[in-house]
């Protein structure tokens, strides 16, 4: 039987590379799947290559707007009924620089994305799982959430606030039968990776790689599949004794 057969679930930042690589293993392994994402073109082409994988929808949402929020809860549950699985997952790095070089307005705008976005998440989504008495919440964080990122210490904060959310929400709602965890990633093989390897070198950015490679004990950066593949762990049953749980996915870094 598959992992998620007959389930409902629902991933912000559906439309970039981990959101949807997990959206396809969520699907071959049996949910329903909507994903969600501000960038309506990128949308409209995963949910093109995504059809063939299962039953899947797309809604155009910003995270940061509670009203969007509320919508996109309301158009998941007018379209299939429930939401078992919430994989709370859009974010953004923001600039890379010292704190010092830090503005106002950098602190405002990642707070905006990766904390109140993951709080109006839980916000809107905790209410359909309490009420179904069943659900799993994974919340991405980062590698950054757990310790100090030098050079990129606004990501880091905003990533540690999206522990204390994951912590507190698993505290409320394990009464009601609901799971919630974060997941914790390692540089990654992504865009990502490579606009902060430019920030930090632009004349030579592969030798931040060779740099942060260093630092793995596993020798490399993880892949999409890796994350997703954990994603999809914490969403099923394999993992219904867990809650309120940091996993890292990273090559070992926590090790040191």
């Amino acid at each position: 039987m598959k992992k998620l057969e007959g389930q409902i679930s629902v991933i912000t930042g559906g439309a970039g590379n981990l959101g949807s690589t997990a959206a396809e293993l969520f699907l071959k392994e049996g949910s329903k799947v909507a994903i969600v994402d501000k960038d309506p073109e990128q949308l409209k082409l995963e949910l093109n290559r995504l059809g063939k994988f299962g039953d899947i929808i797309s809604i155009q949402a910003d995270v940061t707007s509670e009203k969007d929020v509320r919508d996109y809860v309301d158009q998941v549950l007018s379209t299939w009924g429930r939401i078992d699985v919430f994989l709370n997952n859009a974010g953004i790095l923001g600039k890379v620089a010292p704190l010092i070089d830090q503005e106002t307005e950098d602190f405002e705008a990642i707070m905006n994305i990766n904390v109140k976005g993951v709080f109006l998440g839980l916000k809107y989504v905790l209410p359909i799982m309490i009420d179904h008495k069943k659900g799993s919440i994974i919340n991405t964080s980062s590698t950054s959430g757990l310790t100090g990122s030098s050079g990129n210490s606004l990501y880091s904060a905003s990533k540690h606030a999206v522990v204390g959310l994951t912590k507190t929400a698993a505290l409320e709602s394990a009464p009601s039968g609901i799971r919630v965890n974060s997941i914790h990633p390692s540089p990654i093989d992504s865009e990502m990776m490579r606009i902060i390897a430019k920030e930090l070198n632009k004349d030579d950015p592969e030798k931040i790689k060779e740099k942060i490679t260093a630092r793995i004990p596993l020798g490399r950066y993880g892949a999409m599949q890796e994350v997703a593949n954990l994603m999809l762990f914490l969403a099923g049953d394999d993992s219904k004794f867990i809650t309120g749980s940091q996993y890292r996915v990273d090559g070992g870094m926590g090790a040191r």
